[in-house]
């Protein structure tokens, strides 16, 4: 049996808070983006994928903003290796929060992995931690799409998100999709249409 349940574009996504490297606490609900809030969960300082991804993420950061995306990068990291990571990767113009609870990963529907020891970049893999995952949640705090990984690799990258936001926010205010929670019913639905 599994704990794990997807989430669903259109419908609310679980609550979420998380302290922030550089002091103070972020909460889900307390962001007012113009149209997505962007959230990137990362596996944690021993990931080199990670910091590629979190590195053209943080330059692509002024890009986001221009469209009213608010970006947040987070992990089951303590404090001390996501502190690490912002010095580290220069991650200056991205926030970062840390000490994710395992089961709030999960609620969000990633994967959980158990560390194998040293990375390639001489850094411990934490005894368990989260997947990688990005998440654009509207305002109204419902999920407007979700890449999910089960692996580090072959990371999304933001330069097509970016335009498929100009497509979506500014052409055509494209719905989400994905929607469809009950496959019987909706076949149903069509069958009696």
């Amino acid at each position: 049996m599994t704990d794990l349940v997807p989430l669903i574009p259109r419908q609310p996504v679980p609550a979420l808070s998380v302290p922030l490297v550089g002091g103070g606490d972020w909460t889900l609900a307390g962001q007012t983006p113009a149209h997505f809030t962007l959230l990137n969960f990362y596996r944690g300082a021993h990931c080199p994928q990670c910091r590629n991804q979190l590195q053209e993420l943080n330059r692509k950061a002024g890009d986001f903003a221009e469209r009213g995306v608010g970006i947040l990068a987070l992990s089951c990291d303590p404090k001390d290796r996501a502190e690490q990571s912002k010095a580290d990767w220069e991650l200056g113009d991205i926030a970062i929060g840390y000490d994710l609870p395992l089961a709030d990963a999960r609620r969000w529907g990633l994967y959980i992995s158990t560390g194998r020891g040293m990375t390639s970049i001489g850094i411990e893999e934490p005894a368990l931690f989260s997947e990688p995952g990005v998440f654009l949640v509207r305002p109204d705090g419902t999920l407007y799409a979700a890449i999910v990984q089960t692996m580090p690799f072959v990371r999304m990258h933001f330069a097509p998100l970016i335009a498929a936001l100009d497509t979506a926010i500014i052409a055509k205010d494209y719905p989400a999709r994905g929607q469809v929670d009950d496959l019987g019913q909706a076949m149903a639905d069509q069958s009696a249409g």
